[in-house]
This record gives structure tokens, sequence and C-alpha cells, in this order.
């Protein structure tokens, strides 16, 4: 027997059922222990669900009481169920069925649809768009990418909530849903899908489940097979469960009662996808001899942070919020979670992506470091200040912003208006760059006034208006720029970020950080507007948001700052205010109240933020001595359009080295240095280690390892391999 098998790679299969149960806690092991009857399992963030239910199936199969066959385990990813059925695999209990809902309806359908229907099951459609936008057509209803996108996901949400084309806009109307258009276009278009779906003999994704309903309502005889297959049911993320994939549940079970969930009304984040918490709430009503077992143990965070999570829920309100769970920290104290407000965004970012080098220096993997945001239109200026900072960085659930197929259309037609000039008649009326800018992505969907609702529409017009408020940034930085020198300034960003993916800090929504944990979390972009959400208007909604918080908070087990800025750009008016949700948490803002376990945290203003601390002065240009306010002028301290002394010899031996370095490192370049820093040492030339460290860009971290090369070069060497230091 290799050492191996005893890693935590390789873990022994336990020799006993008893065993099974060793390394437990008294609540993990009351869940194992459950295994007859209804049993809600209510489980906070961190506190091993997985594992209780894991241990309870192994536990229930090694000791004789459960037969692998007999057990469905269902939950709502395929990366959920894979890692369910490789543990229960570890544990000694293969054999046993780990699936989505959907898989297993799926296969339940392939194989009796003969017996029911007759024939071949009709054709999976994987992808409706298609057949949506040709039912529209259908309708004579125009819908762009985007809306086509968000009209299939109106359908879809209609489809789980067993909404049938007829009733969809009443049903919208009483659920005050935000729908992407006219309620009664999109009843008519998902009528049409519908019959075109038929003419075709296709099925979706939702008819998987909807027609396996159908069949075990219809035909007794296959719901009784199918029941005495399967005798106990497992069902994780219960307050994820849909109304469809309730009434398939309760087809399943028929008149038994052998059903485990376990869930978190605290995490309920997907309601816009017709998820909904009522039928873990309901769970003891509808099964009154439930046992209940409460995980509260979080080994994932630290008290201070668990301290943070139970003070954020303290506040809530609601049905979910009156069945919250207080945590209970099982880790050793960490540092307090840090709040930090900043004057700008850019200043926020550049903040950020500092604390976040420094962590990366102090040891901590730049794979367990997260950045997490609201909405993904903020993850550009995320994007340029940690390519800025050398760190490398992993977008999660979103494409990079300059790759989003909106930046790109974009990019294309302000391409052929700067080429076309005054020959273009959308900029007869625009007498200055952000104007033409305006009238140029008017036609690609941005308007002055954002789209009411969320979805594909309003995250693209989220994109169109950050190239928009560039446009004026860049506008503001050199009064004199024209439209060719903002499609070179894009598409010097753009170069800078398609650096290829590395394994780093990553980058993503809060939605998309559902399921994962970090070290180390940066929850961003805190400010009313943002968290809630502005189109969060009704109390539930508003209450959802407070839900998505705290998933952020719970995704960090030690280091966890949350921050916000005053003003969108430099020199702006510092009109926005902090979350409402951080009332009453961060220091100064008024008392936690009862929430046991941890301190209250720490808040600063760093330099360059409103507040206490002197704001640090203006840049000025060191040709012309005007104020700079664009990352890369302050970068090279001066304007760019200001003449430049830069050594072009020098910035190409600079290039060259570079590349070498990052081949070595198995890093982008810009993880070395990026352009402007490359062109500020070559225009300054520095002769001292003093003297390039005072370049932006050049921190203790990257003297201490490129120094020594930088100043060879600068001194007409070659420059040598650089440390080991990764």
């Amino acid at each position: 027997m290799t050492a191996a098998t005893h890693s935590t790679l390789f873990p022994q299969v336990p020799e006993t059922a008893d065993a099974v149960l060793d390394g437990l806690d008294p609540e993990q092991r009351e869940v194992a222990r459950a295994l007859t009857g209804p049993v809600c399992v209510l489980a906070g963030a961190g506190t091993g669900k997985t594992r209780a239910i894991t241990h309870r199936i192994a536990y229930g199969v090694r000791a004789g009481i459960l037969q692998p066959a007999s057990v469905l385990a269902v939950t709502f990813t395929q990366r959920a169920a894979g890692e369910m059925r490789g543990r229960l695999r570890q544990l000694g209990a293969g054999g046993v069925q780990a699936r989505t809902f959907h898989s297993a309806a799926l296969r339940q359908l392939q194989f009796f649809w003969p017996k029911a229907v007759g024939g071949d099951l009709p054709r999976l459609l994987e992808r409706k768009v298609q057949l949506v936008a040709e039912a529209a057509a259908r309708c004579r209803i125009r819908l762009d990418r985007n809306e086509l996108r968000d009209v299939t996901g109106e359908i879809e949400w209609a489809k789980v909530t067993q909404t049938v084309p007829a009733d969809y806009p009443a049903v919208v109307a009483k659920s005050a849903r935000d729908a992407p258009r006219d309620p009664a276009e999109i009843g008519q278009i998902y009528a049409m899908y519908e019959q075109l779906k038929r003419d075709r003999s296709v099925i979706d994704f939702e008819d998987v489940l909807l027609l396996t309903v159908g069949i075990l309502q219809d035909r007794h005889d296959i719901a009784d097979q199918i029941r005495r297959q399967y005798q106990h049911f497992v069902v994780d993320e219960y307050q994820d469960v849909s109304p469809l994939q309730q009434r398939l549940l309760d087809l399943w079970l028929g008149d038994r009662d052998n059903l485990c969930v376990v869930g978190d009304a605290s995490q309920t984040i997907y309601s816009f996808t017709g998820a909904t918490p009522d039928h873990l709430l309901n769970f003891r009503a509808r099964h009154p001899g439930a046992t209940v077992v409460k995980l509260v143990r979080d080994y994932r965070s630290t008290p201070q942070v668990v301290h943070l999570a139970n003070g954020l829920l303290s506040q809530a309100r609601g049905r979910a919020a009156e069945h919250r769970l207080e945590l209970i920290s099982q880790r050793d104290p960490g540092p307090e979670p840090a709040y930090t407000e900043y004057a700008d965004e850019p200043t926020e970012a550049e903040g950020t992506a500092r604390r976040i080098r420094d962590l990366i220096a102090a040891g901590v993997p730049a794979g367990e470091i997260a950045v997490l945001y609201r909405i993904n239109a903020q993850s550009e200026v995320y994007e340029q200040a940690l390519a800025d900072a050398g760190v490398p960085y992993q977008l999660r659930g979103a494409e990079r912003f300059f790759e989003r197929q909106e930046v790109r259309e974009a990019g294309i037609a302000l391409r052929g208006a700067a080429r076309a000039g005054g020959n273009d008649s959308l900029l007869d009326d625009a007498d200055d760059l952000p104007s033409q800018v305006r009238a140029v992505l008017s036609t690609k969907g941005w308007t002055s006034k954002p789209p009411a609702g969320s979805g594909a529409v309003r995250d693209r017009w989220e994109s169109l208006a950050a190239l928009v408020r560039l446009a004026e940034d860049f506008a503001r930085a050199k009064p004199g720029a024209t439209l060719s020198d903002l499609v070179a300034e894009l598409d010097e960003r753009a170069a800078a970020q398609h650096a290829p993916t590395v394994q780093g800090v990553t980058l993503a929504s809060l939605h998309a950080a559902k399921g994962l944990e970090w070290d180390a979390v940066f929850l961003v972009g805190l400010t009313e507007g943002m968290m809630p959400i502005t189109y969060a208007k009704t109390d539930e909604q508003v209450e959802e948001e407070r839900r998505l918080l705290y998933v952020g908070v719970t995704r960090a087990r030690l280091h966890l700052t949350l921050s916000w800025a005053l003003s969108r750009s430099p020199g702006g008016r510092a009109s926005r205010r902090p979350s409402r949700f951080l009332k009453g948490l961060r220091p100064g803002s008024g008392g936690l109240g009862t929430v046991s376990g941890g301190g209250s945290g720490s808040f600063e203003r760093p330099v360059g933020a409103a507040g206490r601390r002197k704001p640090r002065g203006p840049v000025l240009c060191r040709v012309c001595g005007a104020t700079l306010t664009e990352a890369g002028a302050m970068k090279l301290t001066r304007c760019e359009d200001c003449p430049s002394d830069m050594d072009e010899a020098l910035y190409e031996r600079l290039r060259d080295w570079r590349s070498e370095q990052a081949a070595e490192l198995g890093q982008p370049a810009y993880c070395v240095f990026t352009d402007k820093t490359l062109m500020a040492i070559a225009e300054r030339v520095p002769t001292t280690g003093g003297e390039l460290s005072s370049i932006s860009g050049v921190g203790a971290r990257k003297l201490d390892r490129f120094g020594d090369d930088v100043l060879a070069i600068c001194a007409g060497g070659e420059g040598g391999a650089g440390d080991d230091e990764s």
C-alpha cells in the first residue's frame, strides 16, 4: 500500500458503518443517523452540509438500512452531483444515483417514452434561442440579440413556474416581475415557440421535467415502477427548487415520506429563475412529524467574518429572515473585516489591487483571492487595476470586458465613425468627443437613461455606458482628443487584457460566486444603487439583494474587505452613499446589537478618499504643468500629447527583456511591467533604485525582483535572468 493511499487525495474507505460517522460533529451525526421519515436539514454557509448528507447516505448503505440502487440524490449542478458521487465512492457507497433534477428526469423519460407514448423520444433542443427568434419573427416582433436572450429567459421562467402562454401577462402583473418587453408580446412569442416545437417534434430542457411530470401523472403503472425502484430521496440546495421541480419530486415520492432536504433560506438568490424558498420554509407544515436538524457550526470562516454575516442577516426582514440561522465559527480568530471608503472608482480599484498585491507578497496564493461585484460591467476597472499592479487574474461567469459582444460591436462602430470623420451624418450635431461617442453608441443600444429591470438588455447598456464614461474621462484628460485617439486608447487597453488566462485572482459577480470560497474576498462597489441594485424596488427584491451580499460575505475564509467609492470618476462630486446594508455594521454607523462572536471591524479612508486624511494632491504634467487625470498619463507624469523624450531603443530592449521574464514566470507580460511603465522607464532612464522606485508601477516587490535587471538595461547592458521568486 503506497503512501498516496493514505493522503487526502486517496482517503481510505471506512472499514465499518460506524467508522463512517467518525469525524462528524453532533449535529452532522444526527443527520447521518436520521434515515427514515421526513428530514429537514437547515444548513448555514460553511457548515458542512454536503459532508453531512453524503455520510448519511453512506452510513445507511454500509449499515444495510439503505440499498444503493434505491437512493436518488438530486442537486442543481453537474459539478455538485459529481462531487457527491465522488464522496460517496470514497465512503464505500458506490451505486447510489446522484444527479441533477434534469438528468434524472431525462433518464426516466428516455426509458419510459416508448411505453408511455410510443416511438422514439423527440430530439432535445439544446439551444432554444434560434427557435425563439423564429417564433418572434412569425409574430412580426423584432428582437435584437440581447432582447432575444431575455425573452428566452422569460419563457424558461414561465415553464418552470408552470405558467402557460395565455396566463403569462396576468402572472407577470400579479408577481410584479420586470418583463424585458410588453408581457402580451412575450406571451405571443411563447405560444408560437411552443407551436413550432410541436410542429418539428422537438422538446427543450424544461419539457424534460414537464413531460416526466405528465407521464407520472397519467400513467400510474409507470409511476409505481419508479417508486418501487427509488425508496429514499435526498435533495440538496432545497431553497432553489422551482414549482415544477417540486411537482416532480412529489410524484417520485407518492404517498411515502422518506425524504431528506437540505437548504438555507438565507442563500436564496435566484428567484428571477423561478427558485423559491417556500418549499423549504413550508416543509415542517407539510410534514408535521419531520426531524429538523440545524447545522450552524461554521468551519469555513473566522469568528470575525461570521460575526459580520450574522449582523447582516440580523437586519433582514420577511419570511426567509424569520428562519435565518446564526452561525458559530469553529475557526481560530482572524483579522477584522476592513471597511474602506474611496474618493472614486479608479482609486477603489487601485487600492484593491494594492491590497491584493500585499496579500500575495505575504504568502496568500493568487488563486485564493477573489474580487466580487454586483454586475459584470464593473469588472473592467478591476481588470485594468490588477493588470497595472502586475497581478494575474481570471474572470468567472463573464467574458473579459473587451471580449463582450456589445463592446466589440461598439469598437467597430467607433472605428468606422473615426474613419468617416466629418462625412458621418451621425456626428453632425456632436461638437465634442463624448457627444460623438454617445451618438455612435446610441445606434448600438445606449440611451441617456438605463433600461428598466435586469437581464441582458441592462447588461448591454451597462457595458456601453462604461464606454461612454471612459470617453468622458478621456476627453477631460486630453481636451483636444479625437475619436481616432479614443479608438487607439481602446485598442491599447484591449491588447493589454487579451493575455492568456492564468491561475490568478478571481473576478466574479456575486451570483457567479455561489458555492465557492476563498481565503481572501474583496466585496467592491457597495453603494446605494449597486447594492441593492437600483431596479430592486419591492421589499422582497431588496431583501434578496441583502441575501446576495450575505452570500458574498460568507465566501471568505479569513480576509474580508468591503469598499465603496463616493464618486464615479476622479474629481467628481462625492454624492454616493455606502450601501444601506452596511448601516450598523461598519464602524461609526450605529451599533450591531446583540450579535455574537467577533469585533466590529476596522474602517479607514486611505489616501485619496474623503474624510480625515488629506487627499492626495494633483499630479502635474512635467512638460506643460497641466493637471493629469487619466491613469496612463499620471504614470508617465506627462500629457500623452506632450512631447516625449523616450529612448526608443531602450524601450525595445525593455520589451524584449519583459517577454523573456514573462515566459520564464509563465505569466502574461503585463504582470512583469505594463507598457506604460516601460515607457515611463525609457523616458526617465533611472540610474538608481530610488529613481526607479519613484516611477508608478515599480513597487518594492518589483524593485527587489527586477530592479537590478532594469537598471542594467538602462545603463546599456542586457539585464540578467532575475531571481527565482515566484
